[in-house]
């Protein structure tokens, strides 16, 4: 008989807590990420989504009020003890619920990073803008016109724009926080196609207020509430079968 391999886990979370001052935002979370998939976190306003997301590439670090208990791992190493922060936003990229695209060209905006990590090669530039356009689902549509503001560029374009200049810096791991909030349906479309691409390549995690969406492109979804990871199974048995009436409840609308 043929055993099946069981995924491979990328990060972790292990008794997770998080407090800002006073106020704790999460509650002894523990849970798996695995590699090449991607994870949809759903849950109402002030349910601990942003904090989680915030964990897995220490952008909390900068709030002097923010402390924690437990830990997260990447590939088995402590997040906050193995690694500095700089290391983890290279290994760890985010994409934010608002696109935010720099004052410069469509070409420049993806060469950012890596210039400013020392990238000076201008073969090597090349090859990273085409390599992230295309992973993005945006090299066709800009290819002939890289030297435009990348201001001039649709909503969804920028967002895309944002995804591509993430993915230039390498990462293994993207974060993506309400990344189709403000978008129209078919730039939204594009936006899910690109994630559900990438994943042959990144592990991904999508925080998302739009239940339809995590169940769209999500491999596994965790539900969070007050804090609490409520529930975190497969996709389709998380929609159809939820463990936990409160996730029913939260699913089917009648709270959130």
């Amino acid at each position: 008989m043929v055993v099946a391999a069981s995924p491979a886990t990328k990060m972790a979370l292990q008794e997770w807590s998080v407090w800002y001052g006073a106020i704790q935002a999460l509650k002894s979370v523990s849970l798996d990420i695995r590699s090449q998939e991607i994870l949809g976190v759903i849950g109402p306003a002030n349910s601990g989504k942003t904090s989680f997301l915030r964990s897995l590439n220490r952008m909390n670090d900068i709030n002097p009020a923010f402390r924690a208990d437990g830990r997260v791992t990447l590939d088995g190493k402590d997040l906050y003890e193995d690694f500095d922060g700089q290391q983890v936003r290279r290994r760890i990229g985010i994409v934010f619920a608002l696109p935010l695209p720099l004052p410069l060209s469509i070409r420049e905006n993806v060469t950012y990073g890596p210039r400013m990590r020392g990238e000076r090669n201008a073969s090597r530039l090349e090859e990273l803008t085409e390599r992230s356009l295309r992973a993005a689902s945006l090299w066709d549509e800009v290819k002939d016109r890289l030297d435009v503001p990348a201001m001039k560029l649709s909503g969804g374009q920028q967002q895309r724009l944002c995804i591509a200049r993430t993915l230039a810096m390498e990462p293994e791991v993207v974060l993506f926080d309400e990344p189709c909030s403000g978008l129209d349906p078919i730039s939204t479309a594009k936006v899910e196609e690109t994630m559900v691409e990438l994943k042959s390549q990144y592990t991904l995690v999508l925080v998302t207020n739009n239940t339809k969406q995590a169940a769209r492109v999500s491999d596994r979804v965790a539900f969070f509430l007050m804090g609490e990871l409520i529930e975190l199974d497969l996709t389709d048995v998380l929609f159809t079968t939820p463990r936990d009436q409160r996730t029913n409840d939260y699913i089917t609308g009648r709270f959130g």
